[in-house]
C-alpha cells in the first residue's frame, strides 16, 4: 500500500538536495512549496515548479510555521544551519525542526520525513571537540522527539553526500543494523530516495540509512 502524496511542503527548499526533489515532485505532478530564507534565491526555487515561499523558520514559532504549512498532505525536513556555528546549529537542526514537528502535528498532517545522515544516533560517538559534535547532538535530537510523536514520520539517512551523476540505485541497511557501512551516496539520489519514501507506507516509524549501490530505488525502498 502506499501514502496519498498530495501537497508536500519541503522546509529548507534552496538547499541542493531539496532543489533536486521539488523538480521530481513537480515533474510527477504534486504541487509542492519550497520554504528558504533568502529572498535572493526565489527564481531559482520557482524553476523546479514549486512555490517558493520566503521564511526563516529559524525565527517562526509554531503558529507561523502552522500558517505556511496549512492544507499540505506531507512535510519534508531539509532544512540545516551549514555547520560553523554551534548555536545557530541548536537553533535550526534542532529547534527549529521540533517547532516543524509539532506545526505539522497540530495541523493534523500526518506524513513527515526527515533527512538526516548514517549513523545520527543519541550515541553517536562524536567527541565534544569536534566540529560535527554540535551537528551530531541537534540531529539526534530532533530524530529522537520525531520518534516520540505521532506522526507518520520516515528518517532518510543517507551516507557522505557527493555531487555525482544519479545512478537510481542504493544499498539500505538493515533494520537490526547490519556490516553495511556508512560511504557515499549523490544529493542526486538521495533527493530520488526521498521522494520514492513519501508515498511508501512501509517505511513509516524507519530510519532508512543507505550508500549508492546495485538495488534499484524502488527495490530498495520495497523492502524496507
Amino acid at each position: 500500500m502506499s501514502i496519498d502524496m498530495g501537497s508536500i511542503a519541503i522546509i529548507g527548499g534552496h538547499g541542493k538536495i531539496a532543489l533536486l526533489l521539488a523538480k521530481q515532485l513537480a515533474a510527477q505532478g504534486h504541487q509542492v512549496r519550497s520554504l528558504f530564507r533568502n529572498e535572493d534565491h526565489a527564481p531559482e526555487v520557482a524553476a523546479t515548479g514549486a512555490t517558493p515561499i520566503v521564511a526563516d523558520v529559524e525565527q517562526l514559532d509554531v503558529p507561523a510555521l502552522s500558517e505556511l504549512l496549512k492544507g499540505v498532505d506531507t512535510v519534508v525536513w531539509s532544512a540545516g544551519a551549514g555547520g560553523g556555528n554551534p548555536a545557530r546549529t541548536y537553533s535550526v537542526d534542532r529547534d527549529a525542526a521540533i517547532r516543524s514537528m509539532n506545526a505539522t502535528a497540530e495541523l493534523g498532517i500526518e506524513r513527515y520525513i526527515m533527512v538526516s545522515y548514517f549513523g545520527a544516533s543519541t550515541d553517536h560517538g562524536v567527541p565534544e571537540d569536534n566540529s560535527f559534535f554540535a551537528y551530531a547532538e541537534a540531529k539526534a535530537a530532533a530524530d529522537q522527539y520525531l520518534r516520540g510523536t505521532g506522526l507518520k514520520w520516515t528518517i532518510a539517512a543517507p551516507s557522505s553526500l557527493t555531487d555525482g551523476e544519479p545512478t537510481g540505485r542504493i544499498e539500505i541497511r538493515g533494520p537490526q543494523g547490519d556490516d553495511l557501512e556508512s560511504a557515499s551516496v549523490s544529493r542526486a539520489d538521495v533527493a530520488a530516495v526521498v521522494a520514492a519514501l513519501i508515498p511508501a507506507d512501509n517505511t513509516i516509524g524507519a530510519m532508512v540509512q543507505f550508500n549508492n549501490g546495485e538495488t534499484p530505488i524502488a527495490d530498495a525502498v520495497a523492502e524496507v
